[in-house]
């Protein structure tokens, strides 16, 4: 099925994969890109990544969201607050000039579509949270090699998504969690969201998960919901009220 491309342009994207990079040195390239793009100079580009480890904060971060042991934190130009990028997981900035008029509520709905499509052939539910951007999954007990048992977990994200239009082209984009140690979020209110948590692919699907392994998949459907080849979709997330985390009662019987 055909829908309306969110590009201006009918040229393939180019994609660059650009392995482990630091995150200032790629916001520089993004820049460069979104300045010839701005002039509907070159074409537009999905810049594939990791960062080293490193706290970004959006225009609505708050004091309180920022880490509790002083560590720096890099002030940046998109959309919403704190989150933490680093090894494992797949960073991916879409430079794309967007057809008019310009609908950004509509590109960011379509990047969450391309992830929960990923997240989907993957065999995970995932959906939408009404408000809050990216990709998520429902509350409830999760069982995963990786665990060390069963365990009952909030709603939690398995993509971030950030964005900032300028001049009709976007740059910052998503990250998804494949394998990457979830410790950097626990100093910080990720994206300033206290009551729900943070995963990853591997966590949920109980097997190491790589960067590698997701980013042609990821590649793929990032182009065809950018280019109208992946339709829009209701993928609202389950939120019927679920008790809390199982208790048990333990009763010794005998003398």
């Amino acid at each position: 099925m055909i829908t309306s491309s969110a590009r201006a342009d009918s040229e393939p994207m180019i994609v660059r994969s650009l392995g482990t990079i630091d995150y200032l040195e790629a916001l520089e390239i993004q820049r460069e890109v979104a300045a010839r793009r701005a002039e509907n100079i070159g074409t537009d580009e999905l810049l594939l990544l990791e960062h080293p480890a490193v706290f970004t904060a959006g225009r609505r971060t708050a004091p309180e969201d920022l880490p509790r042991d002083g560590t720096p934190v890099i002030d940046v130009d998109r959309g919403g607050k704190i989150t933490w990028h680093g090894p494992g997981q797949l960073v991916g900035y879409p430079i794309v000039r967007l057809a008019e008029p310009v609908d950004v509520v509509r590109y960011v709905r379509l990047i969450e579509e391309a992830l929960i499509a990923v997240c989907t052939d993957l065999g995970l539910a995932v959906g939408r949270i009404d408000g809050r951007s990216g990709v998520w999954l429902a509350a409830g007990e999760v069982r995963g090699a990786r665990n060390a048992g069963p365990l009952w977990k909030p709603e939690r994200k398995v993509a971030a998504i950030g964005v900032r239009v300028q001049r009709r082209v976007t740059l910052h984009g998503f990250a998804l969690n494949c394998n990457a140690s979830l410790d950097g979020f626990g100093t910080i209110v990720p994206c300033g969201i206290a009551d729900a948590g943070v995963t990853t692919l591997s966590d949920e699907l109980g097997r190491d998960v790589t960067v590698d392994e997701v980013a042609p998949a990821v590649t793929q459907r990032i182009l065809e919901a950018l280019d109208g080849r992946l339709p829009l979709t209701v993928h609202d997330l389950d939120r019927t009220p679920v008790a809390s985390a199982p208790r048990f009662t333990t009763v010794n019987f005998g003398g």
